[in-house]
């Protein structure tokens, strides 16, 4: 019966395989790690994370970010089965906010049910199995025997089968209207462009965790002592008070110290529904994060500026890449590396950054331009900063340059920090005139006289018409060495003769 089951189900995954996939939306992912004494890192178990991101008919998008735990089968099971149960003509344009909400919620309900359906054999077989081994059966007189170790290899195995969960945020675009379903820790931001070039950050909902008060005063009224709740931070081991699948609390809350007392099922897959949001006349990006690379985040830098700094890291991706892949993954392995960063510095916060769970980061663009890598600066395209680094031998001071070209900006974030890229205001516009080349020094030690010394200037300045080939093929060159092949030769000649040195002779 089992085996026919989960047949059943896998003939069910072709039922949404024929999607398209929405291509305004980019996902990244890094898997979870642990750093050793040296900083190195290694991956305690396989990506448990999952995501959706499909175009349905009737101007219909669905996408959703899933944190699993314990295995990856609930955040898979839960991708596949709520397309299924959303994109398959439930939806259309004729809904009102009500039948949306009211859609939503059910959907998660089977979806949960459908899962359970599918590990309930599992879950007999293992409850019988548990009879045969104390101190459930007394005669335990084939304790030791092969047969006992087969019986707990098998229920070692079912329980793998049986056992994890899921946290879920879902975005559903319908009606170019935005409604957010929640269920658990995961987050979801929309940043909105204004006009006058600011972004603002607006966080949707908040994660069902032991910390929310609207969560520990549900909790309070099925008769769960909230205060100890709170205290304890996390139920079976995760700190979400909302969930998919784990049927630990699902079925046997009653056999668990903190939720014992609950007169019904504490732990609910019952998402929390946010919306209708208007996207008409909207520019800027949603966001959905797995609990992972929030935590990660959090965890190097602090909680209070996260949503603004994830902001700012998707905004200068934004500008740069040329694809919403290539900046949904350049964002996560930033978050990866500030945290890896923090650990090997050894400061304040490193106790916190010893490891880091599966991460997940989901980037739909509402309006928003992305970098056209193909164009030339002058055409509106993008040089971003470059540290060169200058030192000499007659001293031991290093000054750091940065040499950036100042491009168009795509606007300034309100509160946020962090941004890769060098922007200033007042920029020409694409297609105006050629940006307006910079020269700012990240220290304040004066450069030795030979940096220093002479006219200064190492660079003929050319002129407006750029220079044509000549009967070679080869262009006139209009960069000097010859005062810095002097400079160079006096610094290092020790006396000697400078002649067959570097340089034109």
């Amino acid at each position: 019966m089992a085996a026919q089951r989960r047949n059943l189900m896998q003939s069910h995954q072709s039922w949404t395989d024929d999607l398209p996939l929405c291509q305004m939306c980019g996902v990244g992912t890094a898997p979870n790690c642990v750093y050793g004494p040296d900083g190195k890192g290694t991956q305690s178990h396989s990506n448990e994370d999952g995501h959706l991101r499909l175009r349905g008919e009737d101007g219909c998008f669905l996408y959703g970010v899933f944190n699993g735990y314990d295995g990856g089968g609930v955040a898979r099971f839960a991708s596949q089965y709520l397309t299924a149960e959303l994109l398959l003509g439930q939806l259309n344009s004729s809904h009102t906010d009500n039948d949306v909400r009211r859609i939503l919620t059910q959907a998660f309900d089977v979806v949960e049910k459908s899962y359970f359906k599918t590990i309930d054999d599992a879950l007999a077989e293992k409850a019988h199995l548990s009879n045969y081994l104390p101190p459930h059966n007394e005669n335990v007189s084939f304790h030791h025997s092969s047969q006992s170790q087969k019986v707990q290899e098998r229920l070692k195995e079912l329980e793998q089968e049986v056992s994890g969960g899921a946290t879920a945020v879902v975005a559903l675009i319908l009606n170019n209207k935005l409604y957010i379903a929640n269920v658990g820790t995961n987050r979801a931001l929309l940043c909105k462009s204004s006009s006058d070039g600011q972004n603002q950050v607006l966080q949707i909902g908040r994660p069902h965790s032991t910390d929310n008060e609207d969560e520990l005063q549900r909790l309070a009224a099925l008769g769960v002592d909230s205060s100890r709740v709170k205290q304890a931070g996390q139920i079976a081991g995760q700190s979400s008070t909302r969930r998919l699948g784990d049927y630990r609390v699902k079925y046997n809350y009653n056999e668990m110290d903190l939720l014992s007392a609950a007169k019904t099922r504490p732990i609910i897959a019952e998402p929390e529904i946010h919306g209708s949001q208007s996207l008409d006349s909207v520019t800027g990006f949603l966001l959905l994060m797995s609990e992972g690379l929030i935590n990660a985040l959090e965890s190097a830098h602090g909680a209070e500026q996260a949503n603004q700094e994830i902001v700012a890291m998707v905004a200068a991706e934004l500008a740069q890449q040329t694809s919403l892949e290539s900046a949904a993954q350049s964002v996560v392995e930033r978050v990866k590396r500030l945290h890896h960063d923090v650990y090997v510095s050894g400061r304040q916060r490193a106790t916190f950054c010893s490891r880091h769970e599966d991460m997940t980061l989901l980037i739909r663009t509402l309006n928003y331009p992305l970098a056209d890598g193909a164009l030339t600066p002058t055409q509106g395209g993008r040089i971003y900063p470059v540290s060169v680094p200058y030192s000499n031998s007659q001293s031991t001071s290093k000054t750091s340059v940065t040499l950036s070209l100042v491009m168009p900006s795509q606007g300034t974030l309100t509160n946020g920090t962090n941004t890769a890229s060098t922007l200033e205001e007042g920029t020409p516009t694409p297609g105006s005139q050629s940006p307006t080349a910079t020269l700012r020094s990240t220290n304040t030690q004066t450069q030795s006289s030979s940096s220093s010394s002479g006219d200064g200037s190492l660079f003929r300045q050319r002129g407006s018409q750029a220079a044509q080939p000549d009967e070679t093929g080869r262009v006139p060159p209009y960069v000097d060495f010859s005062q810095f092949y002097r400079l160079w030769g006096s610094d290092h000649s020790d006396g000697q003769s400078t002649q067959g040195g570097l340089g034109p002779q």
